[in-house]
């Protein structure tokens, strides 16, 4: 078999793809929106190309002697105003350069809902765009799931968020729905196998796990796998409120939240159990796949996240390197220190997440409550990993930009601003000592945006001075503490 495409390869789904092809032997091309170092450094004999579907262009190149091609890609982190618009259209552009290049077949992964029913507008769009890809002459397999349960799935982190902080979650009439969750690695064993599977080529099947339960009922086995008493009590549905409510509670942005709640009020349960005639494993119960993610989290090895993806190309985003006069306010702490370089960095590279930002961790939660109050991001974000940290990383309401051994920090700002803005950890060798800087960078976009930094500036004095001090005093000699 020729090269394999992964399109969506930095997202939830196609970070995991791309590794099991990698150990099957396959070539691999991965299509991200933009290059990053971090990509090569994952996956160093994969070949990485930038291309965005919505630009017929780019696609035509990136499936430039493509044999199979895998349609990870959807804009539903757009929101529910834009996302269908550009699933579509990025289907035609898809659909058009593939048939032009010749490839043999695409492998699209889809949404659960029956089509006689009135979907959401997230499954209706999930429908649409398998309409459009299968109007062109290259064969398409569509595999079609409900909702995906894994250590760093959406699904997975609003319910184990819900359970955790809710003593009393009130239940509306779409809660009954029935669902057929279905475990990461199963989502995995079938999009490989489709591919092994010549026969399979052309066909749409509907994929689930071992179990068909109501969301109320998924509640419930995450409580008492958690050990936790929760009372569930009947109340109206009222979508917009329970999606709001649902992103100040859980790490999940409102605008995804909503689109996933509202496929709630629709069964997604499979119809049509084909795809076990070709691929007869035994998939995964909804229990066993909360314990497989539980085991993952516990043992810091998350290895995609839905926060990979968010916010929509923050990949696109404007660097500090590339302004073009530099950042108009700066702000810099630094003190010396006798610490060595390396403990000084473990410790910067462990701030975030459950364990905070070392002193006046109420300043840093309340600006992101304040954030997702506003719809933004938020600080539930946290951190993918406890321990380690790359290039594309989260950490709350930030993104890791750059990373330096030993050196450098750099994370950009991804709350509600009007403005861009970057805070930088630095170390820096004087003679026997080491400089530890923190470094804040401000761009306004208005002189709101310059109301916004001196309104604030009073508060990094006794922040960052804190900050400072404390990875300076947590930082042991020869190791992080």
């Amino acid at each position: 078999m020729g090269k394999i495409l992964v399109t969506g390869a930095s997202g939830y789904i196609g970070g995991r793809l791309v590794p099991e092809l990698r150990a099957r032997g396959y070539k691999v091309r991965v299509m991200v929106r933009a290059p990053s170092p971090v990509f090569q450094e994952l996956w160093p004999d994969v070949e990485i190309v930038a291309a965005d579907a919505l630009k017929l262009d780019q696609l035509q190149i990136a499936l430039k002697d493509i044999d199979t091609a895998y349609y990870l890609i959807h804009s539903l982190l757009l929101g529910r105003k834009e996302f269908a618009v550009a699933d579509i259209q990025a289907a035609i552009n898809f659909r058009i350069a593939a048939q032009e290049n010749h490839i043999k077949r695409i492998i699209y992964l889809g949404g659960l809902g029956e089509t006689q029913t009135r979907l959401s507008s997230h499954l209706q769009s999930r429908i649409q765009v398998a309409e459009e890809l299968k109007k062109g002459e290259v064969p398409v397999t569509t595999l079609r799931a409900a909702i995906i349960i894994g250590s760093g799935s959406a699904s997975y982190e609003i319910i184990q968020h819900l359970v955790k902080r809710l003593p009393v979650i009130l239940i509306p009439r779409w809660a009954m729905t029935k669902c057929q969750p279905i475990g990461i690695r199963d989502v995995i064993k079938y999009l490989v196998g489709v591919l092994e599977t010549p026969a399979t080529s052309g066909g749409s099947y509907d994929i689930g796990g071992k179990d068909i339960l109501s969301y109320r009922e998924m509640l419930k086995i995450r409580a008492a796998l958690l050990n936790k008493k929760r009372f569930f009590i009947p109340f109206f549905s009222f979508l917009p409120l329970y999606s709001y409510v649902g992103g100040l509670i859980t790490p999940i942005p409102a605008p995804i939240t909503r689109a996933l709640m509202e496929g709630l009020k629709n069964e997604v349960v499979c119809q049509n159990n084909a795809i076990r005639h070709y691929l007869p494993f035994d998939p995964l119960t909804y229990k066993e796949a909360i314990i497989r993610a539980m085991n993952r989290e516990e043992q810091d090895r998350i290895h995609t996240r839905w926060s990979d993806a968010y916010p929509p190309a923050h990949e696109l985003a404007l660097k500090l390197n590339e302004l073009k006069v530099g950042p108009q306010y700066t702000n810099t702490y630094s003190l010396l220190t006798q610490k060595d370089a390396s403990s000084l960095f473990k410790c910067i590279c462990t701030i975030g997440g459950n364990e905070g930002w070392f002193s006046n961790n109420w300043v840093w939660r309340l600006r992101g409550t304040i954030d997702k109050i506003l719809l933004g991001v938020g600080a539930a974000r946290g951190r993918k990993s406890r321990t380690t940290l790359r290039i594309n990383d989260v950490i709350d309401y930030w993104r890791v930009e750059d990373l330096q051994k030993d050196a450098r920090l750099l994370l950009r700002a991804e709350m509600k601003l009007p403005g861009k803005g970057w805070l930088e950890f630095k170390i820096q060798d004087e003679g026997s000592q080491r400089r530890l800087s923190i470094n804040a960078y401000y761009q306004p976009h208005s002189f709101l945006g310059k109301v916004y930094w001196y309104a604030f500036l009073p508060f990094h004095q006794f922040l960052f001075n804190s900050l400072i001090k404390q990875i300076e005093n947590r930082t042991y000699f020869g190791q992080a503490g």
